[in-house]
Parts: structure tokens; sequence; C-alpha cells
């Protein structure tokens, strides 16, 4: 096996295949509103990452139904997991955001993924998701955006949190047993490789449950896109990207689920998208690679339980 691989994970999990309902909140983002800044990550554009959701003026009732709706004959699907997608979704009190847990959790739904960012995780919030978790006898999953480890990269794209926050968000969640997934951009141009390696065994260390990849995108009317059309930031190749995924699964935990090696954005809200290549192209001409390297991940992950002293164990 070369990775964990997201889609067989679920099926193995659930008995059958489980596809993913996105879903918007009428949140925003503390990067956002003035709470920790303004502008927000620089290349996050005005509509967030939900770019094929629906309006978060419809109730999520109705946002689960119009997807199932669309999705189950297509992908052939039964069972479901909803996704609280765009923005920061425990950035409302916890109150409101059981609410919205508790509308969610609707018939052939078998899990609850939350995305938010480290500093939006409270102990509150956490006792919430595992109450859900109990009452509704549902699967409850943490995605976190955190990039990468490299604080300074972490100031550069006006991240708003450091490495600590999301180190105590893990740790805290942990307490309540909820399962974690890490958001991190592979291809950030102030990242080394060594950074690649570094987001990899810190992932591990913490002991996340699942991962997933972006390739970086520059979206038009962002931060990002004016440093990109003034010639004021280099992207790494495709080449480069796909030898850093392939770096980072090398260093990653062999436990850990790989939701995804590469996203995707339309071209109409981007000024630069995956080299204009299918992400699907790009997937699997990382998976060509690692059969013909016979590698796969974790096969360099031996760095955790003291390694230095196994020769007197």
């Amino acid at each position: 096996m070369l990775y964990q691989n997201y889609s067989n994970y679920l099926r193995q999990r659930y008995g059958e295949k489980v596809y993913k309902l996105p879903i918007s909140l009428p949140v925003t983002c503390p990067n956002r509103d003035g709470s920790c800044g303004t502008n927000g990550c620089i290349f996050c554009g005005e509509i967030g990452a939900g770019y094929e959701n629906l309006p978060a003026a419809m109730t999520v009732g109705m946002q689960i139904q119009t997807n199932k709706e669309h999705i189950a004959p297509k992908y052939k699907a039964n069972k479901f997991i909803a996704y609280l997608q765009n923005f920061s979704n425990t950035y409302q009190s916890p109150a409101a955001f059981k609410d919205y847990m508790e509308q969610a959790c609707l018939d052939d739904i078998v899990g609850v993924a939350v995305a938010t960012r480290p500093d939006c995780v409270s102990d509150q919030h956490l006792a919430v998701m595992a109450e859900i978790r109990e009452t509704k006898k549902v699967d409850v999953f943490l995605e976190m955006g955190l990039q990468t480890v490299n604080y300074h990269t972490l100031t550069k794209i006006n991240r708003g949190h450091t490495l600590g926050e999301y180190i105590d968000a893990i740790m805290r969640a942990k307490k309540y047993r909820i399962e974690t997934c890490a958001h991190v951009i592979l291809n950030l141009p102030w990242d080394e490789p060594t950074d690649v390696i570094e987001t990899a065994k810190i992932l591990s260390a913490l002991g996340i449950e699942q991962a997933k990849l972006h390739a970086l995108y520059v979206v038009k009317n962002t931060k990002l896109a004016e440093w990109y059309q003034q010639g004021q930031v280099t992207l790494t190749t495709k080449e480069e990207y796909i030898e850093r995924v392939i770096t980072f699964l090398e260093y990653l935990h062999p436990d850990i689920i790989v939701q995804r090696l590469i996203g995707r954005a339309p071209e109409a809200n981007t000024l630069f998208s995956n080299w204009q290549t299918g992400w699907w192209k790009i997937r699997e001409e990382i998976e060509r690679r690692m059969m013909e390297r016979e590698t796969y991940q974790g096969r360099l992950c031996d760095y955790l339980n003291g390694k230095a002293v196994r020769k007197y164990l």
C-alpha cells in the first residue's frame, strides 16, 4: 500500500462508500473581523474555501438534502459526512455551534466534520463535539488548518496564529477523544524541503488521525495574487510539489489517513491552480513515482520513541 487512502478507509470503517457533503454556516474568521487580523491569510479569497458550497442563508438541513439529491445518484453513496467547511466553524458561541451540529445529524449522516482554526477551539466547543458524538451516535472530526510548522512562514502568510496554538488545540482535542485532521500546504514559497519533513514529523508526534494536503493556489483579489502579479513571489514547479508530497508521505506515520494529495479550485477564481493540470493527473503521477521507487507512507518514520537509545533496549 502506497499510503492510507481516505476513500478506502471510509469504506472499511462504514462498510460502504461514504461522501462528504459541504455545508456553509453564517460565520467568519478572527483573521478577518479584526480579532487577530482584518485581511485574512494571503491566499484566502473573499468566499473562503467553499467554492462548491451552497449559500449559508440556506438551513443546514436544506443544504444536506440538496447536496444529497445531487451526489447520491452520481456517486452511488448512501452514507454521508456533513462537512461544516467554510471559514472557521467554531468561531461562534458554544450554544450556537451545538445547534448547528444537531441540525447536521440527519438520516444517513454517519459523521460531522468541522473545519476551523486552532485559535478558535476551546474546551467548551470540544465538549459540544463530544456530546454530539455520544448523544447523536455519529463520528465527529475536527479539521484544522496548520499549513506549515515553519513559524516564519506562518507570519509571512498572515495566519494569525503560530505552531503553539495548533499543538494546544490538538492536545486538548485528545482529552475529548475528538479525531483530528491537519490541513497543510506543501509548496509554500518560503518553505524548504526540510520544512516539509518537519511538518510530517510534528503531525506524527502529535498523533493526529488524518492529514489533507493542498497545493498553493493564487486566488484572485488576494494579497498573494498581488505579489504574484508583481513578480514578488515565485511558486514551486509541479515536479517540486510531487517530490515534496512523496517526501512528506515517507516521513508521515503509517497509520495517519491521507484525505487527499492535492486539492482543486475553479479556474474562474484563480490566477494559478495546480499548474493548469488536472488534480487527478498529479495524484496519478505521485502514485506512479512512489511505485517506481518502491517507497510508501511511513518508510522514513523512524524518529519517534527515543531513536537514539534503541541500541540499549
